[in-house]
């Protein structure tokens, strides 16, 4: 049995920032007009598998960039809100939308600006390279997996196990 997190069957759906979770917070300069950001298929195929096993996704980034653009094309994301600062009103929002409980969401994130929503739910994660108060929140779990190298995909193949256990 795979499992690094303690987490739940119940959870319905995932949000998530998007640098340092799906990235490793690099940014490529390639000229003054283009920013290149590296994803990993392993995170990829996590959206994947999650979406294919009923799971909803949402991202919830402080920036806006065409790699987030890319993902929410191609698996058909309903939920991508980019250029926001203040994360918690929209989590509400597609809490809200798809009538879940805090017990029903895992929000995971990396910086300072993800703790007020790692803080409104029952199930928040981060990676080890995140923030040190991030990491320092009460009920926070940490990925084995690496930012931008596996770390979200982790985090869905744990929840599909639990799914498939019950």
């Amino acid at each position: 049995m795979y499992k690094t997190l303690n987490l739940s069957p119940d959870i319905k759906l995932i949000v998530s920032d998007f640098d340092g979770i799906f990235t490793d917070n690099s940014v490529y300069i390639l000229n003054e007009n283009t920013k290149l950001k590296r994803l990993s298929f392993k995170d990829l195929m996590g959206v994947s598998v999650a979406v294919k096993n009923g799971l909803k996704v949402a991202v919830i980034s402080g920036e806006v960039s065409p790699e987030i653009d890319y993902v929410a094309q191609k698996f058909n994301l309903q939920d991508i809100h980019q250029g926001i600062r203040n994360k918690l009103p929209v989590l509400e929002n597609i809490k809200e939308k798809y009538n879940l409980s805090n017990d029903e969401i895992l929000y995971v994130g990396d910086d300072i600006n993800d703790i007020p929503c790692l803080e409104s739910v029952k199930y928040a994660v981060t990676v080890q390279e995140a923030n040190y108060k991030v990491k320092m929140l009460p009920h926070i779990q940490i990925t084995q997996a690496n930012a931008g190298n596996g770390a979200f995909r982790e985090i869905v193949d744990n929840i599909i196990e639990l799914k498939q256990q019950t």
